[in-house]
């Protein structure tokens, strides 16, 4: 009863410390959508740019006004003729864990697993999902059908015919909102095109069959190669970031205690094959 008793009233104070901390944070280092706007033009996000968001709304608590709001301002800088991305995965833990559970993705009603900002804006209106398994990404924008249309068909979740592959092609940006680097899927990209260059193959050697549903009809089987969860523990992508500082191409604002980082994708490559030819990885082998 008594170790009962402190377990409640450590979760009481706890909460009682997070909503103190959230007035605090608020009132006196509080941003609105405005700010949030501002901010991203001058990191340089810009009308017409392709931009992959990742984001952690626990570290944007500053923010003062709804989580629909931070979509809406994302939407605003880019504008209908950019194009605004969110990884929406389907699980935690890693992808072959949860192709054991011989799952049915459906991009309607899967939900996201990649932050509560992911699950927003995969049911915003307008917003398409791509026909991918594990790595289907959510897409706002005019040209967002045209961007998602050959996932199925890429032969790893990230590379080649994958909207994440279609960064380099649109000279698209990155955005941490609040998150690291860790969270950049662009890194998978990278690891496809560099696999011949790295000591250790960053994919399972067995092909898996996992099955999505688009629309009423039955299951369709994509065909993929996944990430090896072994080599996946070891990966380390902040190794990356001292060289896109010297590169000056570390873009980073804060705002609210919140740090916004801004890259490009093109400079990341450029960044890990240099690394690579160099004999540097960002992994702890």
């Amino acid at each position: 009863m008594i170790r009962a008793w402190l377990r409640s009233a450590r979760r009481d104070l706890k909460g009682v410390w997070k909503k103190k901390r959230l007035i605090w944070l608020r009132r006196w280092r509080g941003f609105g959508p405005e700010e949030l706007h501002t901010q991203l033009v001058n990191l340089g996000i810009q009308p017409g740019d392709v931009v992959m968001v990742h984001s952690s709304l626990d570290r944007l608590e500053a923010f003062t006004g709804k989580s629909s709001e931070l979509l809406t301002v994302l939407q605003s800088c880019v504008g209908e003729q950019g194009l605004l991305l969110m990884p929406t995965l389907p699980f935690t833990g890693t992808a072959v864990e949860w192709a054991a559970t011989h799952p049915v993705f459906d991009p309607k009603t899967t939900p996201s697993r990649s932050g509560l900002l992911t699950e927003l804006f995969r049911r915003w209106p307008g917003v398409i999902r791509s026909l991918h398994p594990t790595h289907a990404v959510a897409a706002w924008g005019s040209r967002a059908p045209a961007f998602c249309q050959n996932h199925p068909h890429a032969a790893t979740p990230c590379g080649a015919g994958s909207p994440y592959a279609g960064l380099l092609t649109d000279n698209g940006k990155i955005l941490l909102l609040g998150t690291d680097i860790e969270a950049m899927t662009f890194f998978h990209t990278a690891e496809e095109l560099l696999e011949p260059q790295l000591p250790l193959s960053p994919f399972t050697r067995d092909r898996y069959e996992l099955q999505v549903r688009a629309g009423s009809g039955a299951p369709q089987v994509i065909v993929t190669r996944l990430f090896d969860p072994a080599i996946s523990r070891k990966r380390r992508i902040a190794r990356l970031i001292p060289e896109l500082q010297r590169r000056h191409a570390w873009h980073e604002a804060r705002l609210g205690g919140a740090v916004l980082v801004r890259l490009d994708a093109r400079e990341v490559l450029s960044a890990l094959t240099d690394m690579a030819a160099q004999g540097v990885y960002c992994y702890e082998f």
